[in-house]
Formats: structure tokens, sequence, C-alpha cells
């Protein structure tokens, strides 16, 4: 059995990439979560405006879900004891 490193090749959100690479950031061993976690501690603006417009984009599809939830309640209801 081989214990050599094996190349993977991960897919990472373009937009994270394009920060990086304005702010100079290597992003080589970095995982999306390792770099976004990166990118909100050195650009937090950066990191809330992502938000921001992640929030807008997604405006319809979360009111969608929160009138669902209203109106069924939560798949977890019968679980609470309380």
């Amino acid at each position: 059995m081989a214990h050599g490193k094996v190349e993977l090749d991960i897919g990472v959100d373009p937009e994270l990439l394009a920060q990086a690479k304005r702010l100079g950031i290597s992003v080589a061993g970095m995982s999306e979560t390792q770099l976004r976690l990166h990118l909100q501690k050195i650009d937090p603006a950066g990191a809330e405006e992502r938000a921001r417009r992640w929030a807008e984009e997604n405006a319809e599809a979360i009111k969608e879900h929160n009138e669902r939830i209203a109106r069924r309640g939560l798949i977890s209801d019968h679980f609470r004891k309380w």
C-alpha cells in the first residue's frame, strides 16, 4: 500500500478566490471553509457584503420557507417536550 500524497481537486466558491486574489492571499492548502473563515477575519466588510447579497438573492426562498413553517410547523415539532 502506497503512503504518498494524492492530488485532490476540490471546488471553491469563485467569489472567495477572487477576494483572496484581490487581497494577495495564497489559498494553497486551504479548504473553502478555512478560506471563508480567514477572509472573515481579515476583510469583515467583504464577508458582510457577501452575506447581504446572499440574503438578498435568496429572500424569496427564505420567505416561502418561513411561511411554510408558519403553516405546518417544523418537521421536528413532534420531538419537543415543551
